[in-house]
């Protein structure tokens, strides 16, 4: 698996392209199955220790990640568009244990960012452009969101290489 670009900032948007050694019916779980979310999607040092998920438009994703020290981080994601194994657009924002919008957890982190993920696949490998827009955000929460991102990217990274190995042995 390797990136292809790590990440750059075009303004207002920021983009992810990441290649992996996996199909894309896995890629593509990884992003759509609660099981394979809870692996990945949450900041470095983090456990994810809830997560429900209601795969539709208008659907939602909520989780909770445990900061080594204790600290939970509730999340959301409200589904805007699903195209199996194509795309999927999602709005990413800080909630409540009950779901509700809520402030940032992180100071100088936007409330929520707008993002589109779009899959393509040759050759057994699956290509990821994640491009992500904070809303109604400083320059500051931008650059602060943009690190973090990358950082779940990487553990996508690991935890996909751990699965395609499992498959082959």
């Amino acid at each position: 698996m390797q990136k292809e670009n790590a990440g750059h900032n075009t303004g207002k948007i920021f983009s992810i392209i990441r290649s992996f050694d996996a199909p894309l019916e896995l890629v593509f779980s990884a992003f759509t199955d609660p099981e394979h979310l809870a692996r990945w999607w949450r900041p470095r040092g983090f456990k994810m220790v809830y997560c429900k998920l209601d795969l539709r438009p208008g659907g939602m994703f909520h989780y909770c990640a445990q900061s080594p020290q204790g600290n939970l981080l509730w999340g959301r994601f409200t589904y805007r568009e699903i195209s199996a194994h194509q795309r999927i657009i999602f709005v990413n924002s800080f909630s409540d244990e009950y779901g509700n919008l809520a402030p940032t957890s992180f100071p100088g982190w936007p409330r929520e960012m707008l993002n589109t993920v779009i899959f393509t696949e040759e050759e057994r490998k699956t290509t990821v452009k994640f491009t992500s827009e904070a809303i109604n955000a400083t320059e500051e929460e931008r650059k602060n969101f943009e690190a973090d991102y990358n950082g779940s990217f990487d553990q996508l990274e690991n935890y996909l290489s751990n699965k395609v190995s499992e498959k082959e042995n």
